[in-house]
């Protein structure tokens, strides 16, 4: 696709609105990251509202939470209860992921299965010869 002189145009003023704005950003993200002198006030007003974590403590509490997971048999949290052949839960309802369609046609083989229980089955529209 060519080059039109549109886009390098527009190309042109976003690299001069970055250039103006950068200063701008600079001061901002100091102030976010307490690293101002404005922005250690704010730091300091925000120990008095949360508790305030070494990273230490946290990744070692990571590391902690992360050996609990691996003793286990190496097997996803899934739904335990769910059916594998027919993907039905207790509740009698399909995955989330599964279409209408899908549903449907599920049931329907299950259906042919059972044989209808007491239900009369539904004659193919076709020919009758």
């Amino acid at each position: 696709m060519a080059k039109s002189l549109r886009s390098k145009w527009k190309r042109k003023m976003r690299a001069e609105k970055r250039k103006k704005n950068a200063p701008k950003e600079l001061a901002r993200l100091k102030q976010a990251l307490g690293r101002d002198v404005k922005g250690d006030a704010a730091m300091s007003d925000m120990q008095e509202i949360a508790t305030v974590v070494p990273a230490d403590k946290i990744k070692k509490q990571a590391d902690a939470d992360m050996i609990d997971t691996m003793t286990d048999d190496g097997k996803m949290d899934m739904d335990g209860k769910r059916s594998k052949k027919t993907l039905l839960d207790e509740n009698g309802q399909y995955p989330t992921w599964m279409s209408q369609r899908q549903a449907k046609k599920m049931k329907a083989k299950r259906m042919t299965k059972k044989g209808g229980q007491g239900k009369q089955q539904k004659k193919k529209k076709g020919i009758a010869w």
